[in-house]
Protein backbone atom coordinates (compact mmCIF):
# COMPACT_ATOMS: atom_id res chain seq x y z
CA UNK A 1 0.00 0.00 0.00
CA UNK A 2 1.05 3.59 -0.67
CA UNK A 3 1.94 5.52 2.65
CA UNK A 4 1.69 9.58 2.81
CA UNK A 5 4.69 11.46 3.77
CA UNK A 6 3.07 14.52 6.09
CA UNK A 7 2.06 14.81 9.51
CA UNK A 8 1.93 12.11 11.50
CA UNK A 9 -2.34 12.72 11.66
CA UNK A 10 -2.18 12.49 8.16
CA UNK A 11 -0.53 8.97 7.93
CA UNK A 12 -2.96 7.71 10.62
CA UNK A 13 -5.63 8.60 8.60
CA UNK A 14 -3.98 7.09 5.53
CA UNK A 15 -3.59 4.21 6.87
CA UNK A 16 -7.15 4.04 8.24
CA UNK A 17 -8.68 4.37 4.98
CA UNK A 18 -6.14 2.09 3.65
CA UNK A 19 -7.78 -0.99 5.85
CA UNK A 20 -10.95 -0.16 5.77
CA UNK A 21 -12.99 -0.46 2.88
CA UNK A 22 -16.02 1.12 4.10
CA UNK A 23 -13.48 4.29 4.28
CA UNK A 24 -10.92 3.78 1.26
CA UNK A 25 -13.40 2.61 -1.73
CA UNK A 26 -15.45 5.84 -1.65
CA UNK A 27 -12.34 8.24 -1.36
CA UNK A 28 -11.24 5.88 -4.40
CA UNK A 29 -14.21 7.15 -6.02
CA UNK A 30 -13.64 10.66 -5.51
CA UNK A 31 -10.28 10.89 -6.71
CA UNK A 32 -11.33 8.60 -9.77
CA UNK A 33 -14.07 11.74 -10.34
CA UNK A 34 -11.34 14.26 -10.54
CA UNK A 35 -8.76 12.23 -12.29
CA UNK A 36 -11.18 11.91 -15.12
CA UNK A 37 -12.35 15.37 -14.55
CA UNK A 38 -15.69 14.02 -14.37
CA UNK A 39 -17.55 16.78 -13.65
CA UNK A 40 -16.65 18.12 -17.04
CA UNK A 41 -17.71 15.28 -18.70
CA UNK A 42 -21.08 15.39 -16.58
CA UNK A 43 -21.81 19.25 -18.18
CA UNK A 44 -20.88 18.08 -21.98
CA UNK A 45 -23.57 15.29 -21.11
CA UNK A 46 -26.11 17.88 -19.68
CA UNK A 47 -25.47 20.19 -22.69
CA UNK A 48 -25.96 17.38 -25.11
CA UNK A 49 -28.93 15.99 -23.30
CA UNK A 50 -30.91 19.76 -23.45
CA UNK A 51 -30.33 20.43 -27.23
CA UNK A 52 -31.61 16.54 -27.62
CA UNK A 53 -34.97 16.98 -25.18
CA UNK A 54 -36.57 18.77 -28.03
CA UNK A 55 -35.79 16.37 -31.28
CA UNK A 56 -36.81 13.59 -28.99
CA UNK A 57 -40.14 15.06 -28.14
CA UNK A 58 -40.73 16.39 -31.39
CA UNK A 59 -40.20 12.98 -32.85
CA UNK A 60 -42.46 11.35 -30.09
CA UNK A 61 -45.42 13.59 -30.91
CA UNK A 62 -44.90 13.35 -35.16
CA UNK A 63 -45.55 9.05 -33.55
CA UNK A 64 -47.99 9.84 -32.47
CA UNK A 65 -49.85 11.71 -34.94
CA UNK A 66 -48.83 9.10 -37.18
CA UNK A 67 -50.19 5.72 -35.34
CA UNK A 68 -52.71 7.40 -33.71
CA UNK A 69 -54.46 9.60 -35.87
CA UNK A 70 -57.96 8.91 -35.29
CA UNK A 71 -57.86 8.91 -31.87
CA UNK A 72 -56.66 12.63 -30.19
CA UNK A 73 -57.93 12.45 -27.11
CA UNK A 74 -55.24 9.14 -26.45
CA UNK A 75 -52.75 11.21 -28.21
CA UNK A 76 -53.36 13.87 -25.45
CA UNK A 77 -53.18 11.95 -22.62
CA UNK A 78 -50.19 9.84 -24.10
CA UNK A 79 -47.94 12.77 -24.26
CA UNK A 80 -48.66 14.51 -20.80
CA UNK A 81 -47.78 10.96 -19.34
CA UNK A 82 -44.64 11.69 -20.98
CA UNK A 83 -44.14 15.14 -20.25
CA UNK A 84 -44.23 14.08 -16.54
CA UNK A 85 -41.14 12.98 -16.86
CA UNK A 86 -39.89 16.39 -17.44
CA UNK A 87 -41.02 17.78 -14.32
CA UNK A 88 -39.97 20.85 -15.03
CA UNK A 89 -40.46 21.61 -18.33
CA UNK A 90 -43.53 19.38 -18.53
CA UNK A 91 -46.09 21.80 -17.47
CA UNK A 92 -44.97 24.92 -20.09
CA UNK A 93 -44.76 23.22 -23.15
CA UNK A 94 -48.04 21.11 -23.46
CA UNK A 95 -50.23 22.16 -26.42
CA UNK A 96 -47.28 24.08 -27.25
CA UNK A 97 -45.41 21.22 -29.53
CA UNK A 98 -46.86 19.92 -32.52
CA UNK A 99 -46.09 16.88 -35.30
CA UNK A 100 -44.49 17.58 -38.50
CA UNK A 101 -47.62 18.88 -40.88
CA UNK A 102 -45.55 18.40 -43.96
CA UNK A 103 -45.64 15.57 -46.56
CA UNK A 104 -42.27 14.14 -48.98
CA UNK A 105 -39.03 15.56 -49.21
CA UNK A 106 -39.96 18.34 -46.41
CA UNK A 107 -40.94 15.50 -44.11
CA UNK A 108 -38.20 13.70 -44.80
CA UNK A 109 -35.78 16.18 -43.92
CA UNK A 110 -37.02 17.48 -40.86
CA UNK A 111 -37.42 13.78 -39.43
CA UNK A 112 -34.03 13.18 -40.28
CA UNK A 113 -32.95 16.36 -38.91
CA UNK A 114 -34.64 15.68 -35.52
CA UNK A 115 -32.85 12.02 -35.29
CA UNK A 116 -29.49 13.66 -35.68
CA UNK A 117 -30.21 16.46 -33.01
CA UNK A 118 -31.27 13.68 -30.72
CA UNK A 119 -28.07 11.58 -31.26
CA UNK A 120 -26.11 14.19 -29.58
CA UNK A 121 -26.95 12.68 -25.82
CA UNK A 122 -25.96 9.67 -27.16
CA UNK A 123 -22.56 10.39 -28.44
CA UNK A 124 -21.86 12.46 -25.30
CA UNK A 125 -22.69 9.03 -23.10
CA UNK A 126 -20.27 6.88 -24.96
CA UNK A 127 -17.53 9.23 -25.01
CA UNK A 128 -18.32 9.88 -21.28
CA UNK A 129 -18.26 6.15 -20.48
CA UNK A 130 -15.32 5.42 -22.78
CA UNK A 131 -13.05 8.24 -20.64
CA UNK A 132 -14.48 6.49 -17.08
CA UNK A 133 -13.88 2.73 -18.40
CA UNK A 134 -10.44 4.11 -20.15
CA UNK A 135 -11.03 2.67 -23.29
CA UNK A 136 -7.99 3.23 -25.58
CA UNK A 137 -8.89 5.50 -28.78
CA UNK A 138 -8.12 2.70 -31.21
CA UNK A 139 -10.52 0.28 -29.10
CA UNK A 140 -13.47 2.89 -29.88
CA UNK A 141 -16.00 2.64 -32.53
CA UNK A 142 -15.58 5.00 -35.96
CA UNK A 143 -17.78 7.81 -36.13
CA UNK A 144 -20.35 6.17 -38.10
CA UNK A 145 -20.69 3.08 -36.22
CA UNK A 146 -20.88 4.94 -32.70
CA UNK A 147 -23.86 6.91 -34.75
CA UNK A 148 -25.43 3.77 -35.50
CA UNK A 149 -25.16 2.47 -32.46
CA UNK A 150 -26.50 5.80 -31.09
CA UNK A 151 -29.92 5.28 -33.03
CA UNK A 152 -29.96 1.66 -31.29
CA UNK A 153 -29.28 2.68 -28.14
CA UNK A 154 -32.44 5.39 -28.58
CA UNK A 155 -34.51 2.49 -29.95
CA UNK A 156 -34.20 0.48 -26.60
CA UNK A 157 -34.19 3.49 -24.45
CA UNK A 158 -37.92 4.53 -26.16
CA UNK A 159 -38.88 0.53 -25.74
CA UNK A 160 -37.68 0.78 -21.88
CA UNK A 161 -39.77 4.31 -21.68
CA UNK A 162 -43.06 2.53 -22.72
CA UNK A 163 -43.14 0.71 -20.17
CA UNK A 164 -42.76 3.42 -17.66
CA UNK A 165 -45.17 5.38 -19.59
CA UNK A 166 -47.71 2.81 -19.74
CA UNK A 167 -47.95 2.54 -15.85
CA UNK A 168 -47.88 6.24 -15.32
CA UNK A 169 -50.96 6.51 -18.09
CA UNK A 170 -52.92 3.38 -16.45
CA UNK A 171 -52.33 5.60 -12.73
CA UNK A 172 -53.61 8.85 -14.29
CA UNK A 173 -56.21 7.10 -15.86
CA UNK A 174 -57.53 5.55 -12.38
CA UNK A 175 -57.28 9.21 -10.95
CA UNK A 176 -59.34 10.14 -13.30
CA UNK A 177 -62.11 7.54 -13.00
CA UNK A 178 -62.46 8.59 -9.51
CA UNK A 179 -60.31 4.84 -8.22
CA UNK A 180 -57.93 4.92 -5.30
CA UNK A 181 -55.07 3.19 -5.82
CA UNK A 182 -53.92 2.92 -2.48
CA UNK A 183 -50.36 3.25 -1.06
CA UNK A 184 -49.73 -0.52 -1.88
CA UNK A 185 -50.63 0.08 -5.21
CA UNK A 186 -48.54 3.32 -5.56
CA UNK A 187 -45.56 1.92 -4.52
CA UNK A 188 -45.49 -1.55 -6.32
CA UNK A 189 -45.71 0.68 -9.55
CA UNK A 190 -42.73 3.00 -8.11
CA UNK A 191 -40.90 0.17 -7.65
CA UNK A 192 -41.74 -1.82 -11.06
CA UNK A 193 -40.83 1.71 -12.75
CA UNK A 194 -37.22 2.14 -10.73
CA UNK A 195 -36.86 -1.30 -11.74
CA UNK A 196 -37.09 -0.63 -15.74
CA UNK A 197 -35.08 2.21 -15.64
CA UNK A 198 -32.73 -0.12 -13.76
CA UNK A 199 -32.49 -2.21 -16.57
CA UNK A 200 -32.27 0.95 -18.93
CA UNK A 201 -29.21 1.88 -16.95
CA UNK A 202 -27.62 -1.49 -17.21
CA UNK A 203 -28.26 -1.86 -20.96
CA UNK A 204 -27.01 1.71 -21.21
CA UNK A 205 -23.92 1.41 -19.38
CA UNK A 206 -22.58 -2.17 -21.14
CA UNK A 207 -23.96 -1.07 -24.47
CA UNK A 208 -22.44 2.43 -24.96
CA UNK A 209 -19.39 1.35 -23.55
CA UNK A 210 -17.10 0.16 -26.47
CA UNK A 211 -14.84 -2.38 -23.73
CA UNK A 212 -16.96 -5.57 -22.48
CA UNK A 213 -18.10 -4.75 -19.08
CA UNK A 214 -19.89 -7.72 -17.17
CA UNK A 215 -23.03 -7.29 -16.41
CA UNK A 216 -22.55 -8.52 -12.75
CA UNK A 217 -20.28 -5.46 -12.26
CA UNK A 218 -22.96 -3.31 -13.50
CA UNK A 219 -26.16 -4.28 -11.44
CA UNK A 220 -25.90 -3.03 -8.02
CA UNK A 221 -24.72 0.45 -9.50
CA UNK A 222 -27.53 0.64 -11.94
CA UNK A 223 -29.82 -0.22 -9.02
CA UNK A 224 -28.84 2.72 -7.17
CA UNK A 225 -28.24 4.93 -10.13
CA UNK A 226 -32.32 4.18 -10.74
CA UNK A 227 -33.71 5.11 -6.96
CA UNK A 228 -31.90 8.27 -6.99
CA UNK A 229 -33.33 9.15 -10.62
CA UNK A 230 -36.63 7.96 -8.99
CA UNK A 231 -35.98 10.87 -6.15
CA UNK A 232 -34.95 13.95 -8.53
CA UNK A 233 -38.01 13.19 -10.33
CA UNK A 234 -39.66 13.45 -6.91
CA UNK A 235 -37.41 16.94 -6.47
CA UNK A 236 -38.18 18.00 -9.78
CA UNK A 237 -41.88 17.75 -9.34
CA UNK A 238 -41.69 19.70 -5.97
CA UNK A 239 -39.87 22.41 -7.75
CA UNK A 240 -42.32 22.74 -10.73
CA UNK A 241 -44.89 23.20 -8.30
CA UNK A 242 -44.25 25.10 -5.55
CA UNK A 243 -41.35 27.43 -7.22
CA UNK A 244 -42.59 28.14 -10.05
CA UNK A 245 -46.05 28.41 -9.63
CA UNK A 246 -47.04 31.84 -9.74
CA UNK A 247 -43.81 33.07 -10.94
CA UNK A 248 -43.91 35.97 -13.38
CA UNK A 249 -43.34 35.18 -17.06
CA UNK A 250 -39.89 36.53 -17.38
CA UNK A 251 -38.68 35.00 -13.87
CA UNK A 252 -41.08 31.82 -14.91
CA UNK A 253 -38.88 31.47 -18.18
CA UNK A 254 -35.52 31.85 -16.61
CA UNK A 255 -36.76 29.53 -13.79
CA UNK A 256 -37.51 26.94 -15.89
CA UNK A 257 -34.33 27.16 -18.22
CA UNK A 258 -32.13 27.17 -15.39
CA UNK A 259 -34.26 24.55 -13.61
CA UNK A 260 -34.46 22.39 -16.58
CA UNK A 261 -30.71 22.62 -16.66
CA UNK A 262 -29.96 21.99 -13.02
CA UNK A 263 -32.47 19.12 -13.62
CA UNK A 264 -30.29 17.31 -16.34
CA UNK A 265 -27.29 18.19 -14.87
CA UNK A 266 -27.89 16.38 -11.23
CA UNK A 267 -29.29 13.21 -13.35
CA UNK A 268 -25.67 13.51 -15.61
CA UNK A 269 -23.94 13.48 -12.30
CA UNK A 270 -26.13 10.39 -11.08
CA UNK A 271 -25.24 8.57 -14.40
CA UNK A 272 -21.58 9.57 -14.37
CA UNK A 273 -20.91 8.47 -10.41
CA UNK A 274 -22.32 5.27 -10.72
CA UNK A 275 -20.36 4.46 -13.62
CA UNK A 276 -17.08 5.65 -11.93
CA UNK A 277 -18.02 3.55 -9.22
CA UNK A 278 -18.60 0.53 -11.00
CA UNK A 279 -14.88 1.03 -12.29
CA UNK A 280 -13.13 1.18 -9.29
CA UNK A 281 -14.63 -2.09 -8.02
CA UNK A 282 -14.49 -3.49 -11.31
CA UNK A 283 -10.96 -3.17 -11.99
CA UNK A 284 -9.91 -2.52 -7.78
CA UNK A 285 -8.89 0.91 -8.40
CA UNK A 286 -8.70 1.14 -4.52
CA UNK A 287 -7.00 1.85 -1.93
CA UNK A 288 -5.68 5.07 -2.83
CA UNK A 289 -2.82 7.35 -0.99
CA UNK A 290 -4.45 10.01 0.67
CA UNK A 291 -2.22 12.79 -0.34
CA UNK A 292 -1.56 11.58 -3.92
CA UNK A 293 -3.66 14.28 -5.91
CA UNK A 294 -2.06 17.20 -3.31
CA UNK A 295 1.35 16.53 -3.81
CA UNK A 296 4.48 14.26 -5.37
CA UNK A 297 5.83 13.02 -2.42
CA UNK A 298 3.74 9.70 -1.43
CA UNK A 299 4.72 6.62 -1.94
CA UNK A 300 2.04 5.48 -4.71
CA UNK A 301 -0.21 2.84 -3.93
CA UNK A 302 -0.63 -0.41 -6.44
CA UNK A 303 -4.09 1.39 -7.04
CA UNK A 304 -2.36 4.79 -7.61
CA UNK A 305 -0.27 3.37 -10.27
CA UNK A 306 -2.59 1.19 -11.95
CA UNK A 307 -4.74 4.20 -12.42
CA UNK A 308 -2.42 6.71 -13.34
CA UNK A 309 -1.17 3.74 -16.34
CA UNK A 310 -4.54 3.48 -17.70
CA UNK A 311 -4.81 7.25 -17.57
CA UNK A 312 -1.59 6.82 -20.16
CA UNK A 313 -2.67 4.38 -22.21
CA UNK A 314 -6.55 6.05 -23.29
CA UNK A 315 -4.39 8.04 -25.46
CA UNK A 316 -3.53 5.16 -27.92
CA UNK A 317 -4.45 5.72 -30.88
CA UNK A 318 -3.43 3.16 -33.14
CA UNK A 319 -3.57 -1.06 -32.50
CA UNK A 320 0.67 -0.79 -32.78
CA UNK A 321 1.29 2.32 -31.01
CA UNK A 322 2.88 1.47 -27.41
CA UNK A 323 3.15 3.33 -24.73
CA UNK A 324 5.55 2.41 -21.51
CA UNK A 325 4.54 4.08 -18.34
CA UNK A 326 7.48 3.61 -15.46
CA UNK A 327 7.50 5.28 -12.05
CA UNK A 328 10.75 6.55 -11.07
CA UNK A 329 9.85 5.50 -7.16
CA UNK A 330 10.30 1.97 -5.31
CA UNK A 331 7.17 -0.07 -5.54
CA UNK A 332 4.97 -0.11 -2.31
CA UNK A 333 5.56 -2.94 0.24
CA UNK A 334 4.16 -6.07 -0.11
CA UNK A 335 2.50 -8.25 -2.69
CA UNK A 336 0.39 -6.24 -5.26
CA UNK A 337 -3.60 -7.22 -5.35
CA UNK A 338 -4.48 -10.26 -6.51
CA UNK A 339 -6.31 -8.95 -9.56
CA UNK A 340 -2.93 -7.33 -10.82
CA UNK A 341 0.13 -9.48 -10.07
CA UNK A 342 3.41 -8.50 -10.06
CA UNK A 343 5.31 -7.49 -13.27
CA UNK A 344 7.78 -9.92 -14.88
CA UNK A 345 11.10 -7.67 -14.91
CA UNK A 346 12.64 -10.23 -17.19
CA UNK A 347 13.62 -8.49 -20.74
CA UNK A 348 11.35 -10.55 -22.43
CA UNK A 349 8.34 -10.12 -20.46
CA UNK A 350 5.31 -8.23 -21.39
CA UNK A 351 3.72 -4.94 -20.00
CA UNK A 352 0.40 -5.19 -17.72
CA UNK A 353 -2.36 -4.18 -19.39
CA UNK A 354 -4.54 -1.62 -17.49
CA UNK A 355 -8.00 -1.04 -17.10
CA UNK A 356 -9.60 -0.25 -20.91
CA UNK A 357 -6.92 -2.72 -22.89
CA UNK A 358 -7.06 -5.86 -24.34
CA UNK A 359 -3.36 -6.88 -22.94
CA UNK A 360 -1.85 -6.75 -25.98
CA UNK A 361 -1.71 -2.71 -27.02
CA UNK A 362 -0.83 -0.83 -23.74
CA UNK A 363 2.07 -0.92 -22.12
CA UNK A 364 1.97 -1.32 -17.80
CA UNK A 365 3.23 0.74 -15.32
CA UNK A 366 7.04 -0.09 -14.70
CA UNK A 367 9.10 0.54 -11.75
CA UNK A 368 12.06 2.19 -13.64
CA UNK A 369 14.74 2.94 -11.18
CA UNK A 370 16.42 5.88 -10.77
CA UNK A 371 14.77 9.63 -10.29
CA UNK A 372 14.37 10.86 -6.70
CA UNK A 373 11.77 9.68 -4.52
CA UNK A 374 10.23 10.42 -0.72
CA UNK A 375 12.12 9.45 1.94
CA UNK A 376 10.30 6.81 4.41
Amino acid sequence: MGRAKGTGTARRIDAFQQRHRWAGLPLAVVYKIFDDQALYLVALLTYYTFLSIFPVLLLFVSGLGAFLEGDPELQRRLLNSVLREFPVLGDQIQGRIHPFRSNGVALAVGVLGSLYGSLGAAQAAQYSLNKVWAVPRHQRHNPFLSRFKGMLFLMTVAGGLSVTLLLSLAASEAETFGTDLGSGLRSAITVVAVGVNAGLLLATYTFLTHHQVPLRHMWAESLGAACAWQGLQWGGSYYATHVLRGASATYGMFGIVLGLLGWIYLGALIFVVAAEVSVVRTHRLWPRTLLTPFTDRVWLSWADRKAYTSYATTETFKSFETVTVEFHQRPPPGPPPDDDPPRDTSPDAQPDSPPGTDGGDGAGGGDGAGGEHPEN
